[in-house]
């Protein structure tokens, strides 16, 4: 390729994270070598910086990390920079949440992901096999995971500091119906909302999305959006895919995702498609 980026960013969720929910060694080794050749490797991604961990291989390191749609950022142990959800928008949209019976977890900075005891059994039932069809297989997977094991069932709203909403329905329609009432609360209180997939739909401060975050990340290192690189597959990724000078979609990536791309991968997420694409471009 003739665009030799400085500085490339990955989304997970469908580029870098296959359908089962881990990053291969191979895509480890191919970002180990970019390293190696100085061009700066980062995630953004919408999950959480605590998720990150439990998804990728022993060793596997970046420049950076941008999570929780642009909320927040880390290089190393040291935060770039981070935003913050007030905390009346948290209870107000946990007690809507429940009015609509919908499944949401709530991030906080620093601590798991919690839901109230209260909502437990809903929720659960939200979850109940068999899958819907529709559903991804890695979101229902993270779903399962999260209810026993990930998910902290509190009491009453803790903590101070939030990163995001996450919220996920059986059908189109419970979502849909959500989305419709969440634009109604933004008449009175502003915020961002994300989406990753047509089941989901993600809460983030006012005027942050991936691009956002990428921004903050890149003038942290001296960089900009015409030295970068980006590669996703989702809506969430649209901001930063256009932000980027060179911009690539995942083969299972949808066709308006596709659109917005200058290159698309030969290779799916589950068949290792950021490997083979940046082994090829970058002679590797």
């Amino acid at each position: 390729m003739e665009f030799k980026p400085k500085a490339i960013f990955l989304d997970m969720d469908g580029t870098i994270l296959n359908h089962q929910n881990k990053v291969s060694i191979r895509t480890k080794e191919v970002i180990d070598e970019l390293r190696k050749q100085g061009i700066f490797v980062f995630i953004a991604t919408g999950r959480s910086y605590d998720e990150i961990e439990a998804v990728v291989p022993a060793g596997f390191q970046v420049d950076g990390v941008v999570s929780s749609n642009g909320m927040l950022g880390n290089v190393g142990d040291e935060v770039v920079f981070k935003e913050l959800l007030p905390l009346e928008l948290v209870d107000l949209l946990i007690k809507k949440a429940r009015e609509y019976q919908l499944y949401y977890e709530v991030f906080p900075y620093g601590s798991p992901r919690f839901t109230l005891k209260q909502d437990q059994t809903y929720m659960e039932n939200e979850i109940r096999d068999p899958k819907p069809e529709g559903v991804g297989i890695n979101e229902w997977l993270s779903r399962k995971e999260a209810v026993p094991e990930l998910i902290e069932w509190k009491d009453q709203i803790d903590g101070k500091e939030f990163s995001k909403f996450y919220f996920f329905a059986r059908t189109k329609e419970h979502i849909n119906s959500w989305k419709q009432e969440l634009e109604r609360i933004q008449n009175d209180i502003d915020f961002t909302m994300s989406v990753s997939s047509e089941y989901n739909v993600e809460v983030m401060a006012p005027n942050v999305t991936k691009a956002t975050g990428i921004q903050h990340m890149l003038q942290y290192f001296h960089l900009s959006e015409n030295e970068m690189m980006a590669i996703g597959d989702s809506d969430n990724d649209l901001p930063m895919l256009k932000l980027a000078h060179f911009a690539v979609a995942m083969k299972n990536a949808p066709d308006f995702i596709k659109t917005a791309a200058d290159d698309v991968t030969e290779f799916t997420c589950d068949e290792d498609g950021v490997y083979y694409y940046l082994k090829s471009k970058f002679d590797l």
